[in-house]
């Protein structure tokens, strides 16, 4: 003897299945809805971004104090290629925050920009 299945059940299991489909594309595309990977991702990006920020005045007041910052600065300046100059900050220690053995790069990158877009050139003894 065969079990006869109700006849509602075929149509409501694929109800349920394209209105879950749904649901989730509805989720993810208008609700805002993120997989654990992006969130971690995006939280990772905020706190560099926040670090960067917070370190980079150290960095332009460190690289003012050396000796003949004006004219370093000026040559700086000069240099159009963002790589060099990134180069010439990583190389002369002031994205090397204390603690740290190697240069940030995203450090190094916001100190040129800060200093290639100062408008004055102040030292700072």
């Amino acid at each position: 003897m065969q079990m006869r299945q109700p006849v509602w059940l075929k149509p409501g299991v694929w109800g349920a299945v394209i209105g879950a489909v749904g649901i989730m594309i509805v989720g993810f595309s208008w609700m805002g809805w993120t997989l654990n990977s992006t969130t971690q991702r995006v939280a990772t990006e905020r706190t560099d971004l926040a670090v960067t920020a917070v370190l980079t005045p150290f960095c332009v007041a460190s690289y003012m104090k050396q000796p003949d910052a004006a004219k370093k600065l000026a040559l700086l300046r000069e240099d159009t290629s963002s790589y060099s100059q990134r180069g010439t900050i990583e190389k002369g220690g002031w994205a090397t925050m204390p603690g740290n053995t190697e240069p940030s790069s995203g450090v190094a990158d916001a100190c040129a920009l800060a200093l290639v877009n100062t408008k004055t050139v102040s030292l700072v003894k």
